[in-house]
């Protein structure tokens, strides 16, 4: 991020009556701490705010202050529009038009494609959540404690509970700041980390009796029958990825999940010194070295053999 881009950003918001703030499609903790803690930052300062998410929001972050506001379609486009932790706009799905330019892109994506007027990306950053932490007090935007419990919820589960291989002593300064604004650090860890619902666990059962392991690659599926089967009700793969990944018998890790409209969402996990953003670009899909994340058009007899395939060289390099 660059200060010409930054002085641009805060000149927009500024200006802006109107506000629209989105993310991604199946929204994680960092889309949907990030789209609350600007929100309702930009809220609190006097702003006319819409947060839109078109899948909503998960019955796991529903918690939060400020959630009930987030709603599927906007009402009206006539507003400065920024979207936070989103690598590039298709992601934002039907949101806004495919002709429409986003005013602000915030993000913290290395595969991010810059796609909006003005663009804020940090690589270095471990969560948007991180980022806009930091940026709130320098737009003079106030960080009350429902912002700072929004902006800690993202950071503690893009960082996976302060255990990434992104980490530094200035993301735990971050959090220290945020849990001293009114944030309840150990009330928010344990709903964004260790509960789960009925569904989620009898979801993550039939995904754990799939699993398979090939020269430290290991892999399953979520079937649209497995997700009816148990009744839960998102498209997502409720965190199971997080618990492959705690194999010891691994390095790489991929989970497919069947999709409702002909597609598969594909999901990888990495420990340290392998890249798997690169596959997931090649998919059309983007993320970080070590997680990554692509939606493919095809069944899952088609995707998983094309899938694996390219994958399989990284543990060989």
């Amino acid at each position: 991020m660059n200060e010409a881009a930054l002085k641009q950003a805060q000149q927009r918001i500024a200006s802006a009556r109107k506000i629209l703030v989105t993310s991604h499609i199946r929204p994680d903790g960092d889309a949907i701490g990030s789209v609350l803690g600007l929100g309702l930052a930009l809220q609190a300062s006097g702003k006319e705010i819409q947060m839109v998410l078109e899948d909503g929001v998960p019955k796991s972050f529903r918690h939060l202050h400020g959630s009930d506001q987030i709603i599927n379609r906007p009402v009206g486009l006539d507003a400065c529009t920024i979207v936070v932790d989103c690598s590039d706009q298709v992601r934002v799905g039907k949101v806004l038009p495919e002709n429409l330019q986003p005013d602000i892109n915030i993000d913290h994506h290395n595969t991010n494609l810059n796609f909006a007027a003005i663009n804020l990306v940090n690589a270095t950053a471990t969560a948007t959540s991180e980022i806009l932490a930091q940026l709130l007090p320098t737009w003079n935007l106030p960080l009350t404690p429902e912002v700072a419990e929004a902006l800690l919820t993202g950071l503690i589960t893009d960082s996976l509970g302060f255990r990434v291989a992104s980490m530094t002593p200035a993301t735990l300064r971050i959090a220290a700041d945020l849990f001293e604004a009114g944030a309840n650090l150990p009330i928010l860890y344990t709903k964004a980390l260790h509960t789960r619902t009925y569904e989620a666990a009898r979801y993550w059962g039939t995904g754990l009796s799939s699993i398979q392991l090939e020269d430290r690659l290991l892999w399953t599926c979520l079937t649209l029958e497995d997700r009816q089967s148990v009744n839960y009700p998102g498209r997502d793969d409720a965190d199971l990825i997080n618990i492959l990944q705690t194999v010891d018998d691994a390095d790489v890790f991929v989970i497919f999940i069947e999709q409702n409209n002909g597609s598969v969402k594909v999901s990888w996990r990495a420990r340290p010194g392998f890249d798997v953003s690169k596959i997931a670009l090649h998919f059309g899909g983007g993320g970080h070295k070590p997680a990554a994340g692509a939606e493919i058009q095809g069944t899952l007899d088609q995707i998983i053999p094309q899938v694996l395939e390219a994958t399989r060289p990284l543990l060989s390099e």
